[in-house]
């Protein structure tokens, strides 16, 4: 399948993910036709209506509706934010059960209406959940990807643009592994205008500190603006409107993403958060990133974490 026309997204969950991702869809005119479904009726009619309002004054004339499962049926892509939130003191991992249930049901409703497009997963904890999906929906691995470290990778762009007073998207570095407090910061192949960060950082006299500092700082981010708003949303809504743009305008462009390791970085058969390149056709290719012996050992730990999480799913089938 390589759809490049049509471009219509569906958004499970009007919650403050799913309305800001659609919000950013909306503003970026990533797409023809947009499709919100909600359990709360009366909330979805008014998120719609208020998205309409504002066309008017969008760069394209996207058509914006509430709808139902049936309007899955010819999507493009499938966008799940649907689920329970994280709250102040829980991790990510925390939320599976709660979560595999609320999936296994919309999955299910989804494919009853021969949905032949590609799922993007954002609710957490994501790498499990894509799993999920990939397992409950049987479509292929490509066509089934988590937001993975999309955020991550964002946030220690954003902490690195700081540190060298650049851009953060004249950075070059990734977050790789678990959404989650395992997660990885690849230093070793990280660069500004392919001078090493690593070495960069290191001759400031404390580098090793300030890594630790950087990747603290990006690990924990969540838990910080949880603390203080309550939720994070809109950091991760622009980072799948990014995805959906990758996979709609057919860009081959390269994303940490969930998706399934077939024998790349060691690890098979786990969802979890790598470089990808993104096309019409959903994961075109992984993108494997020369990890030194330190960074590998960290990424297979944070892989035989989820790959445990995992084993749950089996339950639900």
């Amino acid at each position: 399948m390589n759809k490049t026309s049509g471009r219509k997204v569906v958004v499970i969950g009007t919650g403050a993910v799913g309305i800001s991702y659609a919000f950013a869809v909306l503003n970026q005119a990533v797409c023809d036709e947009l499709v919100l479904i909600d359990l709360n009726e009366k909330r979805v009619h008014a998120e719609a209506r208020d998205l309409r309002h504002g066309v008017l004054y969008a760069p394209s004339p996207t058509k914006v509706k509430e709808g139902d499962y049936a309007d899955c049926a010819d999507a493009d892509i499938v966008c799940i934010c649907a689920g329970v939130a994280q709250k102040e003191g829980e991790t990510r991992l925390d939320l599976i059960d709660r979560n595999l249930a609320v999936f296994k049901n919309v999955v299910a409703q989804v494919m009853q209406h021969g949905f032949d497009g590609i799922f993007l997963i954002a609710t957490n904890p994501v790498d499990v959940l894509s799993y999920a999906t990939w397992r409950f929906s049987g479509l292929p691995k490509e066509r089934v990807i988590g937001s993975g470290t999309i955020l991550d990778t964002a946030r220690l762009c954003n902490c690195l643009g700081k540190a060298f007073n650049v851009s953060p998207c004249s950075v070059d570095a990734h977050m790789i592994g678990e959404h989650g407090d395992s997660v990885i910061a690849a230093w070793s192949t990280a660069s500004i205008a392919g001078m090493p960060l690593k070495d960069a950082l290191e001759k400031s006299g404390n580098g090793a500190e300030r890594m630790a500092e950087i990747h603290e700082n990006v690990r924990s981010a969540a838990y910080s603006i949880i603390e203080g708003k309550g939720a994070t949303y809109y950091g991760i809504a622009m980072g799948l409107a990014r995805i959906t743009q990758a996979i709609l305008r057919n860009q081959d462009v390269v994303l940490t993403v969930s998706t399934l390791l077939s024998g790349e970085y060691g690890q098979d058969d786990v969802y979890i958060g790598v470089p990808a390149v993104l096309n019409g056709n959903g994961v075109a290719r992984i993108i494997e990133k020369p990890l030194n012996d330190e960074e590998m050992a960290k990424f297979a730990h944070s892989a035989h974490i989820l790959r445990e999480h995992q084993e749950k799913v089996a339950d639900y089938l």
